[in-house]
């Protein structure tokens, strides 16, 4: 099976082509579309067949959440026990947006899209294309990022069909998405809500309007006993195929010890890659160096990191050197990102 795929522009969709993908996943197909965040793999939410599809489709391991997307807040109560208050709020203040919030799932919700849990991972997605596809398939559609298991999350429909066309029935492209990370994930299902994935909508904003958050601590650990609670807890993801290093410290000595590191790895016959930020990227003389934007420009940043990862895999790299990015608002989520693909591989200037 080849995934078919069909270009619009997300202010003009054509909605010819958007019922059919519905009817696609109302009969049980699986449909890849893009969000504000990154491309989604969808299939029926409510369907349990559907949902061991996606897990199939994606080499991906059957514990691990899948998360709900809807078009409509009047389709939430359905797939909730009850809403608290704090969810409530958040969902007045970034709903749609990039932010999904785990809640007690109803009986609606089949444990094979919640990965067993007793709760269920909810988002309403800021993206014309995302919401008519939604609307047009029921109102439900589970929708994990549509790469394989473990690889940078699709930021092109180009990267969908690399890894998923030849499983999935159709593509709809729309086009680089906006963001370029996943959704920030909030839990309601303790006393206190716990971050569980960081992403454009920051701890600050969160408190802002919830007054107390905490992070996750599974955020902090790798523990193979842990059950996750949201995508991208347990197991290692976002990862290019070479080895990749994430080096720490003040700028000059990042720089030379990146140098020094990448300079020893050539010399042993590997073909080096370096992320660097704009400001610095010329300071390095070996290996393929990438930059992934200015410190400044963090959305920028965050846009262009799977791609980096992407053009690396295409060009054989074996070695990846890349500078941390501690940056004040995305900072959080981008560094998330990066220690998952690296395997919390940090190295100290």
């Amino acid at each position: 099976m080849k995934a078919e795929i069909v270009a619009m522009k997300p202010e003009e969709p054509d909605e010819a082509v958007i019922k059919r993908a519905g009817r696609i996943l109302k009969e049980g197909g699986l449909v890849a579309f893009p969000t504000e965040t990154v491309y989604g793999l969808g299939g029926n939410a409510l369907d349990a067949c559907s949902s061991r599809k996606i897990y199939a489709a994606k080499g991906r391991p059957s514990d691990n959440p899948l998360i709900v997307h809807i078009a409509d807040l009047a389709d939430l109560p359905a797939l909730v026990r009850r809403i608290p208050a704090g969810a409530a709020k958040l969902a007045d203040t970034f709903w749609p947006g990039p932010l999904t919030m785990i809640l007690e799932k109803s009986d609606l919700v089949p444990k094979e899209t919640t990965g067993g849990l007793d709760s269920v991972a909810v988002r309403f997605p800021d993206h014309p294309i995302a919401q008519r596809l939604i609307k047009a398939a029921g109102g439900y559609v589970a929708a994990p990022s549509a790469n394989t298991s473990g690889r940078p999350s699709p930021t092109t429909a180009g990267h969908v069909a690399e890894d998923l066309g030849d499983t999935i029935d159709m593509i709809l492209d729309g086009g680089p998405v906006q963001i370029g990370l996943e959704s920030t994930i909030v839990d309601f299902t303790e006393e206190i809500p716990s971050v569980l994935r960081p992403g454009y909508i920051s701890l600050a904003m969160l408190r802002d309007v919830l007054g107390e958050v905490r992070m996750d601590p599974g955020l902090l650990r790798e523990d193979s006993a842990i059950h996750p609670k949201a995508p991208g807890m347990k197991y290692r993801h976002y990862a290019p195929r070479a080895a990749l290093s994430i080096v720490e410290g003040e700028e000059k000595a990042v720089v030379e010890t990146i140098c020094r590191l990448a300079a020893k790895a050539e010399k042993e016959g590997k073909q080096v890659g370096i992320i660097a930020a704009e400001e610095t990227a010329r300071n390095y003389k070996t290996g393929i160096v990438k930059t992934i934007g200015k410190r400044a420009e963090e959305e920028t940043i965050a846009r262009h990191l799977y791609q980096v990862l992407r053009d690396f895999d295409a060009e054989d790299v074996q070695v990846i050197y890349s500078e941390a990015f501690h940056t004040p608002e995305m900072g959080q989520a981008i560094m998330n990102r990066l220690l998952k693909a690296a395997g919390h591989t940090v190295i100290e200037a």
